[in-house]
């Protein structure tokens, strides 16, 4: 089980600090972080007085850096990690690694007289990887987000990782955030196949039919906001809206119109052809976040869980080895279903993290008179 063996400078500061002796070079750290010395990935510093070493080496404990020859008597040594990987160590202690899951539930649930018997590693590995996938869409929430500014092409790939989106905002000069919604006005052809004067697709030389531009997407991104959304323009002319003229806005017979055209904030769509995220032309150069979730595999990083979801890991991985296994009675496979379907609706409980005072917020705001 997980203890603090950090000290509260490693934490904090992200460094280990030693006096040199003119003997020792062997300098052991506690760091949650792995230290590594590798080209790429070398995450850690190592200075004397202030002055960088290199090149530093690991000793046996990888944890433990070794400097030669010895700093000398009196001399200030600092074992310091990056800034990100510094980044990455604030709040680990709220997870566990899904190598912590398996050990734990290789000693607690495998072997003589427990639930499971016998059990390879790789089939317990396998079951806590698809927990994982699916505690990350609904439950774990491993939201992920990027700031991006739209280009003129309104196009932007969707992220390496992505599974599905969450929210798309752009960002105003105060910081606040603007919903970009979803729209049905447009769609982006999975094909577009060329044509000739008759109307007949073309192939080329192997047969397979040629792909052209989308007229589609063209019209959309070229489309003036104003005329899509009803507000006015600069010398209030025809908003384009279903074609309304001015008159009919100005005496009040916009009454009932719809919500999804008339805001300001811009559409997306999801261009599935092009793997990109498609932007009206109103949103050309605007800073946006990208809120979407990923399935908690993609990466070491990821592969975390939440410690208040780790009964329901357990809980998954017994399910599904014993629904997997023959001659395990049907009442057995039932109750750890049971047992499983518990757990995840405790953690989902526990990870919406909702808290008494902004409930008391929120119902303190709903008795507000509205006056004119």
């Amino acid at each position: 089980m997980s203890l603090i063996t950090e000290t509260n400078e490693e934490y904090y500061a992200g460094q280990h600090s030693f006096v040199g002796d003119g003997v020792t070079t062997e300098f052991p750290t506690t760091f949650n972080t792995p230290l590594s010395t590798d080209a790429v990935t070398q995450n850690f510093t190592v200075s004397v007085n202030g002055v960088a070493v290199t090149p530093a080496t690991l000793a046996t404990n990888p944890q433990t850096v070794v400097i030669n020859p010895a700093p000398g008597n009196g001399l200030i040594v600092i074992v310091k990690l990056n800034v990100t990987s510094i980044w990455n160590n604030y709040g680990s202690y709220a997870y566990l690694t899904l190598n912590d899951i398996i050990d734990n539930f290789l000693v607690g649930y495998v072997g003589h007289g427990k639930l499971v018997s016998s059990a390879k590693r790789t089939d317990v590995l396998f079951h806590a990887k698809r927990g994982l996938q699916e505690f990350s869409y609904d439950t774990l929430k491993s939201i992920k987000s990027q700031e991006v500014t739209i280009p003129p092409s309104l196009s932007l790939p969707i992220p390496q990782d992505y599974v599905n989106y969450v929210q798309l905002s752009w960002i105003d000069n105060l910081g606040v955030k603007h919903i970009i919604y979803p729209t049905t006005l447009t769609s982006n052809p999975y094909t577009v196949p060329e044509q000739d004067g008759d109307g007949q697709i073309i192939q080329d030389t192997n047969g397979e039919n040629i792909e052209t531009a989308s007229l589609t997407d063209e019209r959309w991104k070229s489309a003036p906001d104003y005329q899509l959304s009803g507000n006015f323009n600069i010398n209030l002319q025809n908003t384009g809206v279903y074609n309304w003229n001015w008159a009919k806005l100005a005496y009040g017979q916009r009454y009932g119109l719809n919500p999804q055209t008339s805001q300001k904030n811009g559409w997306f769509t999801i261009n599935e052809r092009e793997g990109k995220f498609s932007f009206s032309s109103n949103l050309n150069d605007r800073l946006i976040i990208l809120e979407y979730i990923s399935d908690g595999l993609s990466s070491d990083l990821d592969t975390k869980v939440p410690k208040m979801a780790e009964e329901a890991m357990y809980m998954h991985i017994a399910y599904s080895m014993l629904a997997g296994r023959q001659n395990v009675p049907e009442y057995i496979v039932n109750r750890f279903k049971k047992d499983r379907r518990a757990a995840l609706r405790n953690a989902k409980i526990r990870l919406s993290n909702i808290k008494l005072d902004e409930f008391v917020q929120v119902m303190r705001g709903k008795s507000k008179w509205i006056k004119s």
